[in-house]
């Protein structure tokens, strides 16, 4: 047993800190490139002089008899216009005394300054009324009249250079310049006017339109019997099913004393595309008339388009032909007529069948 003065001291308790013991970091891995070799420690640079502790070269010389008394000047000459009163030169300073203080100089007595009398000035009478005398005024000179407006000069054309001769057979023609402004105005009329009244007057003239069907079309007679009755129903339901926007479907069977037959049918509406119109029509009778090849057909009149075909109907040869316009649409079927025979009478028929409404 050891006195308790000579006994060691014991280690202190670690003290918890609520936290795991970290691990030590792994080895670092070289990088892309790296030299296996370790990198040599830079050495450490000397250290500038700047930043070294500055010495002393006197440090422990005697250095107590350089200082020297300051030499003696002559007093400055008095630069004041009145007196002043001479001062004693300073006492030479000692060697190793400190150099005295100035002498204050004294303040300046005050000086009394005479106060002069006030001035008395001289008071202005009072004004005396006088009555306003009338001005009369006369009328301000008119201003200069303008000058005459100058109208602008045309240069000359340059001259040419003394000593030029022009080629042989050349003719000197004076070149006029042009104004291009009312050509441009005029374009501009005629496509803003003119592209609407050129598409537009047909459209007005031919629509809206009615339909009737007359007893007699030159020498044709419309037939009026159960079965040509009949056949009209018929023919005016498919329109009606193929033009379902018309506002008004025909249909009907004249005929010749000679045995010719003609079946008209068709409506009126309005028609934005009458040609591809005319076109469609004749496609949809192809497969029920076994029709060929379309022949355009021209009608004169601008907006109406036409398109007849030859094909066969109960074993006889027939010309379908259509003729359409922005107004309506008309159809006919002829037997033992030619295409231009065709043509011509179905424009005779649509005369007296279609009339445009103007009112």
């Amino acid at each position: 047993m050891l006195p308790a003065d000579e006994r060691p001291a014991e280690a202190p308790a670690p003290r918890w800190s609520g936290s795991a013991p970290v691990p030590p970091p792994p080895p670092r891995k070289r990088a892309w490139g790296e030299s296996a070799e370790p990198t040599p420690v830079p050495s450490i640079p000397a250290e500038p002089p700047e930043h070294r502790t500055p010495v002393d070269p006197w440090a422990g010389a005697d250095t107590g008899g350089w200082e020297l008394p300051p030499a003696e000047l002559p007093p400055l000459p008095p630069t004041l216009p009145y007196p002043a009163r001479p001062h004693p030169a300073p006492p030479a300073p000692p060697a190793h005394s400190p150099a005295p203080p100035p002498p204050r100089r004294p303040a300046a007595p005050p000086v009394a300054y005479p106060v002069s009398p006030p001035v008395a000035y001289p008071v202005s009478p009072p004004p005396v009324s006088r009555t306003p005398v009338p001005v009369q005024r006369t009328a301000p000179p008119p201003p200069p009249p303008a000058p005459p407006r100058q109208r602008r000069t045309k240069t000359p054309p340059a001259a040419p250079p003394p000593g030029f001769q022009a080629p042989k057979g050349y003719v000197p023609v004076a070149v006029r310049k042009r104004r291009r402004w009312p050509w441009v105005l005029l374009l501009t009329l005629a496509c803003c006017c003119g592209c609407p009244a050129y598409y537009g007057v047909p459209v007005a003239t031919q629509y809206p339109a009615r339909a009737t069907l007359p007893a007699e079309v030159a020498d044709l007679r419309l037939r009026d019997d159960n079965g040509s009755k009949e056949t009209a129903r018929q023919l005016e339901a498919e329109v009606r099913k193929a033009h379902w926007l018309a506002e008004e479907t025909f249909a009907g069977v004249y005929a010749t004393p000679n045995g010719k037959r003609v079946t008209v049918f068709g409506g009126t509406g309005f028609r934005f595309t009458p040609e591809s119109d005319a076109q469609d029509e004749i496609t949809r009778l192809t497969e029920q008339y076994s029709l060929g090849e379309a022949q355009v057909v021209d009608t004169g009149v601008r907006g109406r388009h036409e398109r007849c075909a030859v094909g066969r109907a109960d074993g006889d040869d027939v010309v379908v032909c259509t003729s359409v316009d922005h107004g309506s649409i008309t159809t006919a079927v002829f037997t033992r007529l030619s295409v231009d025979d065709s043509a011509a009478l179905l424009g005779t028929l649509r005369e007296q069948i279609v009339t445009a409404d103007q009112g």
